[in-house]
């Protein structure tokens, strides 16, 4: 099972066996399930995958990998169960001992600063001086999940148009009032998709824990929006480039 590749399927069906759910956190782009004794579980979702919590009776969706029963519903009379689903199989369920961490999960100790957990701990001196030091691609810096966690491809789009940034942009090139807005930006835009539940484009990849779609592709000024006129300016059209190997849309006129 290409899902479970830090160990084996047998340890992840130990691990997660009779366990109690003390809490659910999100690391960036990472969720961490707190059990008890310190048994955790960290899922990625890469690409493709979902969290789906459905009822026992309800038909699994193809490419189902992981499933936990949750008991204490099932006590109720609803026999509801998680379910891990991926059909491209980039993403990974790892159960693991939360003294076993930095063996099994080192990435999680790595992560940057997290603009939605911890928004005041970044001040504009500190960004500054971050942007100045890495030297790279605006656009590369906020895919790294070291300097800055838990920016995907779409986001990074998003906060570099709303920031007037283009996204070959090199980080030590930016004024202090560019920097400053570009930090604004990345609060803005997250808190913004969080409050519209995220984004799912055509693919629909991207659901909740309900299998509901995202509402904030509605409010995107640029991604998918190729061709189109901008939204933001009204002077030039979206285009698409390939900057730090991924797709990237953006407006030759508002990121000049």
């Amino acid at each position: 099972m290409r899902t479970v590749r830090r160990t084996s399927s047998a340890a992840l069906v130990a691990g997660l066996d009779g366990v109690t759910v003390r809490g659910v956190e999100r690391r960036g782009k990472y969720l961490v399930l707190r059990f008890d004794e310190g048994a955790r579980a960290m899922i990625h979702l890469r690409m493709s995958g979902q969290v789906l919590i459905a009822g026992r009776t309800d038909p699994r969706p193809a490419h189902t990998h992981v499933v936990m029963g949750l008991s204490d519903d099932a006590e109720r009379g609803r026999g509801e169960e998680v379910r891990f689903v991926d059909p491209r199989t980039f993403g990974e369920v790892v159960a693991y001992r939360e003294a076993d961490a930095a063996v099994l999960v080192p990435e999680l100790d790595r992560l940057g600063w997290d603009p939605l957990l911890e928004p005041e701990a970044m001040t504009p001196r500190r960004w500054r001086a971050l942007l100045a030091g890495r030297r790279r691609q605006l656009k590369a810096l906020l895919l790294d999940q070291h300097p800055v966690a838990g920016i995907g491809n779409i986001y990074s789009d998003e906060i570099l148009h709303r920031a007037r940034l283009r996204p070959g942009r090199r980080s030590d090139d930016l004024s202090a009032q560019q920097a400053r807005r570009l930090l604004g930006t990345i609060g803005e835009v997250l808190a913004e998709a969080v409050a519209h539940g995220g984004s799912s484009l055509r693919d629909a990849q991207y659901v909740d824990v309900d299998g509901r779609q995202g509402g904030y592709q509605a409010f995107h000024r640029v991604v998918d929006k190729e061709g189109h006129w901008c939204g933001t300016c009204d002077r030039a059209r979206i285009r698409r480039s390939v900057a730090a190997g991924r797709s990237s849309y953006w407006c030759p006129w508002c990121q000049r």
